[in-house]
């Protein structure tokens, strides 16, 4: 089993790298898992409609490089569908069940997911309303994958 979240700029706080290489390290007896980090485009602070899309499509460019065929690809998007934890599990469970041994999240930038991503991700999931830093959104993400494979496997971490 192969989990892997891709996302959009650099991760440079020390306490998110550490709190990410915390569940990276639980998570290794459980899957291969990998964060794989694509350039941000550079933009000024004010963008036109035409100059938002066309940093989102560039970094939809990246992302989608680094997203092979066989994959089954999670975008992390605010109107995503919402899910308790024990269905994420469920879910995450049946995935793998049924044959899908690498699994992918997907973190845009600063402006979201590009058209062309969405529409390659298999399914949308959203943690809420909330506007997070992505940064802390994949601590967030590998705490809850974690969070999964303990219900799937019936440990108390969950609880």
């Amino acid at each position: 089993m192969n989990i892997k979240i891709i996302g959009v700029g650099k991760l440079k706080e020390k306490y998110f790298k550490a709190g990410i290489a915390e569940y990276a390290k639980r998570l290794g007896r459980y899957c291969k898992f990998e964060i794989v980090e694509v350039p941000d485009e550079k933009a000024p602070e004010s963008l036109s409609q035409a100059e938002m899309d066309e940093v989102m499509a560039k970094e939809g460019e990246r992302i989608l490089d680094k997203i092979k065929d066989r994959e089954y690809v999670y975008a992390l998007a605010i109107k995503g569908k919402e899910r308790t934890s024990e269905e994420f599990a469920k879910e995450i469970n049946k995935l793998t069940t049924y044959g899908h041994s690498d699994i992918t999240f997907v973190i845009g930038g600063s402006l979201g997911l590009s058209p062309a991503v969405l529409k390659r991700a298999d399914t949308q999931i959203s943690f809420g309303r909330f506007t997070l830093p992505h940064q802390l959104m994949r601590l967030v993400l590998s705490e809850q994958i974690y969070r999964a494979f303990t219900i799937i496997n019936g440990l108390p971490y969950h609880k």
